[in-house]
């Protein structure tokens, strides 16, 4: 299996970037991991809805470009599905058994996902309705990626 992680930014944080490395590490015995990162944009203190809007579409072409063909695109989206773990391996395993063998997750950046990103996304995925740092979704996501790995295999796992 494949999967594609396309995030808006790059992690400044050594804490976040050692994060990251370690689940790369980890889930490197059970799929293929690339993570891109595009470029995100500046937003000026007190932008305009409007001036949002056009960030989140310059973002989102951004990442639309990196979309592998193919893909199963999943949009890290505040309102999409909010699984429990357990939950969420199934619908893995599910996508597993009907065929999908690339799945593409994409992580926006401070403003979102623009709706042309959403329109395009296969399913929307919510680990909550609060807002979380991107740079910190991505180590969220990479957690929940291999726990849901453990899962799957039945393997022990912090609970």
């Amino acid at each position: 299996m494949k999967i594609t992680v396309i995030a808006v930014g790059k992690i400044k944080e050594k804490y976040l970037t050692d994060a990251v490395a370690e689940y790369m590490k980890r889930l490197g015995r059970y799929c293929r991991l690339n993570i891109i990162e595009v470029a995100d944009e500046r937003t000026p203190d007190g932008a305009s809805e409007a001036v949002e809007v056009g960030i989140r579409e310059r973002e989102g072409e951004r990442i639309l470009q990196k979309i592998p063909d193919g893909a199963y695109v999943i949009a890290l989206a505040i309102d999409g599905n909010a699984p429990d773990s357990v939950e969420f391996a199934r619908q893995m395993e599910r996508w597993n058994v009907d065929g999908v063998s690339h799945m593409a997750f994409l992580i926006g950046g401070s403003l979102g996902l623009s709706s042309a990103v959403l329109k395009h996304a296969d399913y929307r995925l919510s680990f909550s309705h609060m807002t979380f740092p991107h740079q910190l979704m991505r180590v969220i996501l990479l957690e929940q990626i291999y726990r849901s790995f453990r899962i799957r295999n039945h393997e022990p796992y912090h609970k």
